[in-house]
């Protein structure tokens, strides 16, 4: 089978990369053409416009596009709109919003256009483990490109499914990243009760690799964050600066809109919002208010 791909960064190129493997052809496009090049090498068809991925395509055509989330998606597809045929089908394979995803999925259908939306998580690591896929969109779409599933997946039978209609796939990726935040704030949470507890000198190198085997709170990642530690156990030299790409903010909206108590992915995105503010001025306003009821000391910064 046939696939374009659009932008070929890490992700994308490994994604191709495993399509290759298992006998699907190929074509990416990127603005970087460095990465198309190296598509090409690989054995692959890399090219450097629109138009050209479009030629190099067999009708009816299957585009991924992998492009961040909002307007660099519109654009994508107005561009591509005058270059493809009714029939074609466009795959948002990014962190699209899922409603933006439902409004693209009813104007494309109504051009003639199929839409699916795919939310992949697997990262760096998918062309080894393979990509979690979870697909939204028409059955018809869907279906006809199980091959491109099939191949992208851990297994034919494991790892993907087709979810629910148009803004399906993005909905369960958003709740995934959601539960993701939370997961993550929890094992960074852990690990820094055990370092400060300073008396017992604990490894947490050791403790982390003897919890991936037998241990309930054993998982993939922890077994990232071992091999992590194992590289720089006291994350010398790292900021404690951690950004959100916006699924974790677009699921606690939809818990408050769902009438969903989510108090543990909602504290972990207010969590990382708080790692971006040096000395920041909350924590100032409550110093000042202990102060100023109970007499507490109030610490100031060294000039």
């Amino acid at each position: 089978m046939e696939l374009g791909i659009i932008g070929l960064g890490k992700m994308g190129f490994n994604m191709a990369e495993r399509l290759k493997l298992a006998g699907h052809k190929v074509v990416g496009f990127d603005f970087n053409k460095d990465a198309t090049a190296k598509l090409t090498a690989s054995g692959s068809v890399g090219v450097n416009s629109l138009a050209d991925l479009v030629k190099n395509l067999s009708a009816p055509r299957a585009i991924w596009m992998m492009v961040p989330s909002g307007d660099p998606v519109d654009q994508t597809i107005a561009n591509l709109e005058p270059l493809m045929q009714k029939g074609d089908t466009f795959i948002d394979g990014g962190n699209s919003n899922y409603k933006d995803t439902q409004r693209r999925h009813a104007a494309e259908t109504a051009k003639g256009f199929h839409y699916v939306d795919c939310g992949t998580s697997g990262g760096v690591w998918g062309l080894k483990e393979g990509y979690s896929l979870m697909i939204g969109g028409d059955s018809e779409a869907v279906d006809r490109l199980n091959p491109i599933w099939e191949a992208l997946a851990p297994a034919k039978d494991k790892g993907w499914g087709h979810v629910g209609p148009s803004g399906a796939g993005h909905f369960v990726k958003m709740v995934h990243n959601g539960i993701e935040y939370g997961m993550m704030q929890a094992y960074a949470e852990g690990f820094s009760i055990l370092k400060a507890k300073t008396p017992l000198d604990l490894d947490l190198t050791q403790i982390a690799h003897i919890w991936q085997y037998g241990s309930v709170v054993r998982s993939w990642l922890l077994d990232l964050t071992a091999g992590a530690l194992d590289k720089n156990p006291t994350l010398d030299g790292l900021e404690a600066w951690v950004p959100d790409s916006g699924e974790g903010r677009w699921t606690v909206t939809e818990a408050i809109d769902l009438n969903i108590s989510a108090p543990v992915i909602t504290e972990s995105l207010i969590r990382r919002l708080r790692s971006r503010e040096e000395n920041n001025f909350t924590d100032r306003m409550i110093s000042i208010m202990r102060g100023a009821f109970g007499g507490h000391e109030v610490k100031k910064l060294d000039n």
